[in-house]
């Protein structure tokens, strides 16, 4: 199984065809911290993380984290132990913020980017997201929450997104 971003606005699974979001400035191969581009290539998912407190448990194969509020992802690129990693915002160090007052995170799933032999500065924080305006991301990919609740239905710990 496999989710597949042919363009900018489209994302595909199994028989489904869902309208997203990409970074603001597009898809490249070239993906630097802050650059707002998604990255293009294959890539494994992580787990679902969803906020309990908006929302039940949804129904997926996937294992499933509730977020509260001390959970961060570490995007500071002087940090070469936690970069690109779920941290306690307790932490002294620069994070994107899980608990947010939006409701962009309310389910999100980790893209392995830049995960296995990570190089920091290369990117970090990419996730598939909600969005309610499909405006670009920072580099993510966006789904509306209907949406997003179907593909959860589709996918499995196996299932790879392929981004082009």
């Amino acid at each position: 199984m496999a989710i597949i971003l042919k363009n900018k606005h489209s994302l595909k699974v199994d028989n489904f065809k869902f309208k997203c979001c990409v970074g603001k400035n597009g898809i490249s191969k070239g993906k630097t911290e802050g650059d707002n581009k998604t990255p293009k290539g294959d890539f494994e998912l992580e787990n679902l993380y969803y906020r309990g407190d908006r929302l039940n448990k949804p129904f997926t194969k996937l294992k499933c984290i509730k977020i509260d509020k001390s959970m961060g992802w570490c995007d500071d690129t002087r940090d070469k132990a936690n970069y690109n990693k779920l941290i306690n915002t307790k932490k002294k160090t620069k994070y994107e913020k899980l608990h947010r007052n939006d409701s962009k995170y309310d389910l999100i799933i980790p893209i392995k980017y830049n995960w296995k032999g990570k190089k920091l500065g290369k990117g970090s924080c990419i996730f598939l997201h909600l969005t309610k305006n499909y405006k670009p991301t920072a580099g993510c990919i966006a789904l509306c929450k209907k949406d997003f609740l179907i593909m959860l239905k589709l996918i499995n710990p196996k299932t790879k997104i392929k981004i082009y």
